[in-house]
């Protein structure tokens, strides 16, 4: 799969492990940044990722901040990205399985590197049921048509 990953400084170690374990697991990575611990702004590289991967430039993206909520805040702001703060494996399940999420938000200092490995595994692991869940899904590209106006 060809990934792109990027952080805020918040998670910027926890991006340089999955960097690695995504590399490991044979996916093509391109990272984003940001490239040191010095403060950014999250929403910045937020959306650089969500409009490569709703660009269809990538499969899909993965972010990282320290508790992996902020930059799924600002990641939802673009129309197409369906970005999902992911906690665990289970939540990580149904991130793929139910909201087809094309963007996973992680927490850099919630979450240890075992955990996150877990994460990273079920989500990339589990695919997409469609079913009820496509309804759903239309429903939300309404909403972001309407207010997009």
């Amino acid at each position: 799969m060809k990934l792109v990953l990027g952080c805020d400084h918040g998670g910027f170690a926890g991006k340089e492990f999955v960097r690695g374990w995504l590399q490991k697991a044979g996916h093509e990575v391109v990272d984003f940044g940001c490239h040191s611990a010095e403060a950014v702004d999250y929403p910045d590289v937020a959306q650089l990722v969500a409009e490569a991967v709703v660009s269809r430039r990538f499969d899909k993206g993965i972010l990282l901040d320290g508790f992996g909520g902020a930059v799924c805040l600002a990641a939802n702001k673009v129309p197409g990205a369906r970005a999902v703060a992911a906690y665990d494996s289970v939540s990580a399940r149904f991130a793929a399985a139910h909201e087809d999420a094309n963007i996973l938000c992680l927490g850099a200092k919630t979450r240890g590197e075992l955990a996150l490995c877990e994460i990273l595994r079920v989500f990339f692991s589990t695919e997409y049921e469609g079913g009820r869940h496509d309804g759903r899904l239309a429903k939300i590209a309404g909403i972001e048509r309407r207010y997009s106006r």
